[in-house]
């Protein structure tokens, strides 16, 4: 099936089967930055933003997302700066595999609590699996682009 879809500002179209994940959509269009962790939507590797909203897309059908805008990392990255600038001030990552999703769903925080307290952020983040940092530096960046 032909399904048309933007990612990240630009429109793209696909023949997918049925099965297809957007994972593996995604990464065919040449967005690496999406990784694959646990393959079953518990980890936030893959998060991306379908219409605003996060998803997993190592659980999502490609074929649900016809006439759907996908957000990725690299498009949250363009679209809100300041957000990278206080992942690396804060040293938010050390290997950066898990830091695409991370950025994905910290700006999901921030859409839905501008201004979030640390409880939110933890709360919000908590599908979002790190093993390197520890997430005091990943609460801190987040609460310092929220301006809080």
């Amino acid at each position: 099936m032909r399904v048309r879809l933007t990612v990240d500002g630009e429109p793209a179209e696909l023949d997918v089967a049925p099965t297809d994940l957007l994972l593996d959509s995604l990464r065919s269009l040449g967005f690496s930055a999406i990784k694959e962790g646990c393959g079953v939507g518990v980890c936030g590797l893959c998060s991306v933003l379908v219409d605003e909203q996060p998803v997993g897309s190592c659980l999502r059908l490609t074929a649900t997302c016809d006439g759907t805008a996908v957000l990725t990392a690299a498009g949250v990255a363009r679209r809100h700066p300041a957000l990278v600038a206080a992942f690396c001030d804060h040293e938010a990552f050390q290997c950066g595999i898990c830091t695409p999703g991370q950025l994905v769903m910290a700006s999901a925080v921030l859409a839905r609590s501008p201004r979030p307290t640390e409880e939110e952020v933890r709360d919000l983040m908590a599908g979002s699996l790190c093993r390197c940092t520890g997430y005091r530096t990943i609460v801190e960046a987040i609460l310092a682009a929220g301006g809080t």
